[in-house]
């Protein structure tokens, strides 16, 4: 005789139908969206970009702090169950004080913890690369989280300044965009790595220019996907995975300062039709 599935509780169902929380500083982190909607394709993504102070990058802590704080009310307005930090300043900057002010009311994850914590896992006592914006990398934070883990991982870090405003322009996938990203894998600090991790919500768009150049010797590693995997073990050990559906779900786009030319390249990092909302949140 087989044994029935326990039934899912009701209070969990109910969290289970809520939304997934997304911000970052601009559009960027669409591309943590994209690969959350992939691997998650039933669940309803509401998304939040705070194009009025972008880039975050040049902000202070304690503003990068307050923006984030703010969003996250929003997000937890819109009953969000779980809330992504889909930038890698906001994740070093506010990433603690976040998760203590959303308590209880849902689980936050880091664009950063969930890529160190694949690296202790699967290249300890190896040589890994990071590229990454020059703030990101001048921030030295994965470098401090990675030694943290005491796995023996060697990181080591170049700032690629000029990637990210070359993807925003759509200037990508084309010969003179394979020199600019040559120029920058070919130097000496990424020299006999096994791993590249891509720390910037932007590169996931250039992922494939940069594994030819590797020509498979060195492994690519999209933080949006493992990000996507952290949220997908995280809500299936709970029960809060939201059952399948005969539609696709309804995702919200929301921009604090919104131009057309946003929206054209939304188009761009999500790899879908986006309708950008603007709210107004510092008004």
């Amino acid at each position: 005789m087989t044994t029935a599935a326990a039934p899912v509780p009701a209070a969990a169902a109910a969290l289970a139908t809520r939304p997934i929380g997304m911000f970052d500083s601009g559009i960027g982190g669409l591309t943590v969206a994209r690969a959350v909607a992939r691997r998650l394709p039933h669940e309803r993504i509401v998304y939040f970009g705070d194009t009025a102070h972008l880039p975050y990058g040049d902000k202070s802590t304690a503003a990068i702090q307050a923006y984030s704080i703010k969003i996250c009310d929003l997000l937890l307005r819109q009953n969000c169950k779980l809330i992504v930090i889909a930038c890698n300043s906001a994740s070093a900057a506010a990433y603690e004080l976040v998760r203590e002010y959303v308590g209880s009311k849902a689980k936050v994850l880091s664009a950063i913890d969930p890529i160190v914590a694949h690296l202790g896992r699967a290249y300890a006592g190896r040589r890994v690369g990071l590229i990454g914006t020059k703030q990101t990398v001048n921030s030295n934070v994965y470098k401090k989280k990675v030694d943290d883990l005491d796995a023996g991982v060697d990181l080591h870090s170049l700032a690629t300044p000029l990637l990210a405003p070359m993807i925003e322009e759509g200037f990508f996938r084309n010969s003179i965009s394979d020199d600019i990203i040559g120029t920058y894998l070919s130097h000496a600090t990424l020299a006999d790595i096994d791993a590249l991790v891509l720390a910037c919500t932007h590169y996931p768009l250039i992922k494939e220019q940069i594994a030819a150049y590797y020509a498979g010797r060195v492994d690519v590693l999209d933080a949006s996907d493992v990000v996507a995997a952290e949220a997908e073990a995280y809500l299936a050990a709970r029960g809060l995975l939201a059952p399948a559906a005969a539609t696709p779900p309804a995702h919200h786009f929301y921009v604090s300062d919104f131009t057309r030319s946003f929206e054209e390249s939304t188009r761009i990092f999500f790899e879908q039709e986006v309708h950008l909302e603007h709210y107004p949140l510092w008004e």
